[in-house]
């Protein structure tokens, strides 16, 4: 059996996480999406179908994917995974040859046999597999469909619990032995390589804590679960709860039910809340970002063209890879920041929603084409981590600027067509 893990037309609805990555590659919990699919069908291996401006990219970052091709193995079926699908602990049995399950009325995964499968390709396969959605042999299977980017933050909790019972049966963790913790000590469960060190508290009472290999916990924080620790992350003196901090990141103040994608810097003062920060994020010191209207009305999202009611109290932002804020920046409640923004400290909120190569600063916003010194910036902060910038970053993200040109011209005049009616 192969695995084919597809996105489909929703995966713009996820921007800005999804400009720079497959929508499959998004974290929820320990994992990421991709890894929590390949878990559940128990394949090592699989092909993906990938928007056209993301191949080169998806290739390079995994060298293990067969990008937009189901290869050449010879297999009696494929399963075909929507990559917004959050899939259940497990299923249970392997799905039959013309099976389609569905996720909220939209195809998780659907098999079919593979003489089907050799017959489709990135053009036509969505139609195809809506087709099949209205079969008979269609029916629910569980999990969550990710539509917008909160909703990673709202089921990250219930993945937490799946992945502490994972690391349970299948990673070498052991018990936070010496350390103090709040509630049940068998819910803590941390690497053998990590390090956490005296003076830490961990409160095990509201959900797992999972800290992961060569992590880094210093005196004086405290870890609330459900949370996760990614591979060779420091937690500086930090509160952090409810929160999933992805790898080699760096995290300091305070973060409560956020995700970190990883590689991120967060390591002074300052609040994080109910966001959801990309790769190569950098926060200024004492960074404020707000996740609650003072009317205590539901927070709506700029989604596209549309605003967009995410029916909960609390969202911060969405931050995009690469984008930077100067000390004591302050962030607005439901934020939408597109990669490669910077936003400088205007003595007020920042404005809610910045598309890609955007800066803000003293009450203005300004286009950002000094793309090769910004493209310098990231290959040091990069090199920092131990990542290379390559020419593959450079083309696609050369490409992204221009696909966002439109865009960024259209806000940038609507911006100051309101600060002139303002100044009349």
């Amino acid at each position: 059996m192969r695995i084919c893990i597809y996105e489909d037309n929703a995966v713009g609805r996820l921007q800005p996480l999804t400009d720079t990555r497959p929508a499959f590659d998004l974290r929820c919990g320990a994992y990421t999406l991709l890894q929590r699919q390949l878990q559940l069908f128990g394949a090592k291996q699989a092909s993906v179908f990938v928007r056209p401006e993301l191949i080169d990219l998806c290739r390079l970052e995994h060298p293990e994917l067969i990008v937009n091709s189901l290869g050449d193995r010879q297999e009696d079926k494929v399963v075909f995974v929507n990559a917004r699908w959050l899939p259940p602990a497990s299923i249970p049995r392997l799905p039959k040859e013309g099976e389609v399950g569905l996720c909220g009325g939209e195809v998780a995964y659907a098999c079919l046999s593979a003489a089907e499968a050799n017959h489709l390709n990135a053009r036509n396969l969505l139609g195809h597999l809506k087709e099949k959605s209205h079969k008979p042999s269609a029916h629910p299977c569980g999990g969550r469909m990710i539509a917008y980017p909160w909703n990673l933050l709202e089921h990250h909790g219930e993945a937490l619990e799946q992945d502490h019972l994972h690391w349970g049966r299948q990673r070498e963790a052991i018990g936070a032995t010496g350390t103090p913790i709040v509630g049940p000590a068998e819910r803590c469960l941390v690497h053998p390589s990590a390090r956490v060190e005296p003076m830490v508290l961990i409160d095990t009472t509201r959900g797992p804590v999972l800290i992961d290999a060569e992590a880094v916990v210093q005196a004086f924080s405290r870890i609330e679960g459900p949370c996760y620790i990614g591979p060779r992350t420091q937690v500086l003196g930090a509160k952090v709860r409810g929160s999933s901090v992805g790898p080699e990141c760096r995290i300091g103040g305070e973060v409560e039910a956020s995700i970190i994608q990883g590689y991120s810097n967060k390591a002074h003062e300052g609040f994080l809340g109910h966001s959801y920060l990309g790769e190569w994020v950098n926060l200024g010191a004492g960074t404020q970002v707000s996740d609650l209207r003072t009317d205590y009305t539901n927070v709506r999202i700029k989604v596209g063209s549309e605003s967009i009611d995410t029916g909960l109290l609390k969202v911060g932002a969405f931050v995009g890879d690469h984008t930077r804020t100067s000390i004591s920046a302050l962030v607005n409640t439901g934020s939408v920041f597109g990669p490669f923004t910077q936003l400088l400290t205007s003595g007020s909120l920042l404005p809610r929603s910045l598309p890609a190569f955007c800066s803000f600063g003293h009450g203005e916003i300004h286009e950002r084409n000094d793309l090769r010194q910004l493209f310098a910036s990231a290959a040091i902060a990069m090199a920092r981590r131990g990542k290379e910038w390559t020419d593959v970053h450079a083309e696609f993200y050369f490409d992204l600027h221009d696909r966002t040109a439109e865009m960024r011209r259209r806000h940038i005049r609507e911006s100051e067509q309101r600060r002139l009616r303002r100044a009349v």
